[in-house]
């Protein structure tokens, strides 16, 4: 496997600096937001689809509460990916 490799450049940039573990938790942070917003989305989308079908009356509500809501999620995610970059900055 090829992450293994991975993990031992950042335990050797760990033990030769503190600053190093700063970078692999901004690293880590950016990632799980990313995740996040696409487990949020993906939910999202799939939901609006359900009730669509359900009540293919009430489609157009759906569909514009769903963007929205996806925007709102999306814009979370960002921020979660800035702060973790202005954390990696840092050092």
């Amino acid at each position: 496997m090829t992450i293994f490799p991975f993990f031992q450049a950042a335990a050797e940039t760990v033990a030769n600096n503190n600053q190093g573990l700063a970078l692999f938790g901004a690293a880590i942070g950016a990632g799980i937001a990313v995740i996040g917003a696409g487990m949020g989305i993906g939910r999202i989308g799939g939901q609006a689809v359900e009730g669509m079908a359900r009540q293919p009356e009430a489609a157009g509500k759906i569909q514009t509460a769903a963007l929205i809501l996806a925007a709102l999620i999306e814009g979370a995610a960002l921020f979660g990916v800035v702060v973790a970059f202005q954390i990696q900055g840092k050092f």
